[in-house]
C-alpha cells in the first residue's frame, strides 16, 4: 500500500531531513510549505513488458483535497534507473497528450537524492485560476542488458505524486476528534496522568513551565502517527503571584483581576496560569485513505507562560 516500501522510506527521509526527533521543525529546511501530501497512482493494463520494454499508464487523481490547502507546487518522484545483475533498468516519464499524440517526455528538476529523481508538474496541474482533477503520465523503462545477460523481469518502483501545500487552517481538533482515528485501548495516558503531574520533591509555587513528555501511543494515535513517536509539550504550572512581574507579560486586566482578588473580593479568582508563546512541530502521518502526509502543527509545544 502507499504507507509501506518506497513511498514510506522516502517520506521518512523528507520528514527527517525536516525535523528533529521530537518533531521540532529544523531552522533553514527548505520545504518552503506547511504541508506535504504523497499521492499513488492508479494503473491500468495488466502486461507493462513487452519485450525489453515496459510501460505502464499511471493516473493520479486529486479528487477531495481540503479547500484550507492551497497547491504551491507539484512534483512526480521517480527512479531513472535501477541496478539488475545483468544491467540496468532505464526510467523515463511522459506527460500522456489528448489522442493518441506523443507525451511530453519529463525532465527532472532537481539533482536526484538517494537515486529518486523529482520532475516538476505543477504547470500540468495548475491552469489559469483553476486546477486540474488528475494528472496522467506513461512509466517507461528499457532494460539495457549486457550481451548474453538475461534477467527476469522486475517491475520498477511506482512513481508517485508529492503535493506542496499551504495549509491554512492546520488544526490538530478536526484530526483527532474523527471517530475512525479512535480504537478501543486509547493508552494509559488517563491512569498516568496524576503520576505526571505530581511534582517530584520541592513543588515551585510560581507560576512556570513544567516538562511533560508524552507519546502518541498513550494518545492512541500512534496507528496513524507515524513519527514522531513521542514529544514534549510542556505545561504551565504554579500560582500568579500578587505583584505580576514584567517578565510574565501579563495583560492589564490581569493586573487589575489581581488588585481585585486581594483588595476587593476575594470570590474573583487570582488571574490563571496559562502557556504565553508556542512552538511548532512537525508530524508524519497515514491519512485515512491509506495515504502519507507531512504536516507542521502550530502552537504544540509551550514555551513560556503568562498570568491572565
Amino acid at each position: 500500500g502507499p504507507a509501506s516500501g518506497q513511498p514510506l522510506r522516502y517520506m521518512l527521509n523528507l520528514y527527517r531531513r525536516a525535523a528533529d526527533r521530537e518533531g521540532r521543525p529544523r531552522r533553514g529546511r527548505s520545504l518552503g510549505t506547511n504541508t506535504v501530501r504523497l499521492v499513488q497512482a492508479s494503473s491500468h493494463g495488466d502486461q507493462p513488458w513487452a519485450g525489453r520494454w515496459y510501460v505502464q499508464p499511471l493516473t493520479y487523481r486529486l479528487e477531495g483535497q481540503p479547500e484550507a490547502e492551497h497547491l504551491l507546487r507539484a512534483t512526480v518522484v521517480y527512479l531513472p534507473s535501477l541496478s539488475l545483475a545483468h544491467g540496468r533498468l532505464l526510467c523515463a516519464l511522459e506527460l500522456v497528450a489528448a489522442g493518441e499524440a506523443p507525451g511530453v517526455l519529463l525532465s527532472p528538476a532537481a539533482r536526484p537524492r538517494h537515486g529518486w529523481a523529482e520532475v516538476d508538474v505543477t504547470p500540468y496541474l495548475v491552469l489559469g485560476n483553476s486546477s486540474m482533477r488528475s494528472l496522467a503520465l506513461r512509466h517507461v523503462c528499457v532494460h539495457a542488458g549486457r550481451a548474453g545477460g538475461h534477467d527476469a523481469p522486475v517491475s520498477p518502483s511506482r512513481p508517485f505524486l508529492l503535493l506542496y501545500l499551504n495549509d491554512t487552517q492546520a488544526g490538530l481538533a478536526s484530526l483527532a476528534a474523527e471517530p475512525h482515528r479512535h480504537r478501543r485501548d486509547t493508552g494509559t495516558l488517563a491512569h498516568d496522568l496524576p503520576n505526571y503531574l505530581r511534582e517530584q520533591g520541592e513543588e515551585k509555587s510560581d507560576c512556570s513551565l513544567r516538562p511533560f513528555s508524552v507519546s502518541f501511543a498513550q494518545l492512541g494515535w500512534d496507528h496513524w502517527i507515524i513519527a514522531p513517536h513521542r514529544y514534549n509539550p510542556r505545561y504551565c504550572k504554579g500560582a500568579c503571584p500578587h505583584l505580576l512581574r514584567y517578565d510574565y507579560h501579563a495583560p492589564n486586566h490581569a493586573v487589575v483581576q489581581s488588585f481585585v482578588h486581594q483588595l476587593v473580593d476575594a470570590n474573583v479568582p487570582r488571574p490563571s496560569c496559562v502557556p504565553y508563546r508556542y512552538s511548532p512541530i512537525s508530524v508524519l502521518m497515514i491519512e485515512r485513505n491509506g495515504g502519507i502526509l507531512y504536516k507542521e502543527y502550530e502552537n504544540m509545544i509551550a514555551e513560556s507562560c503568562t498570568c491572565r
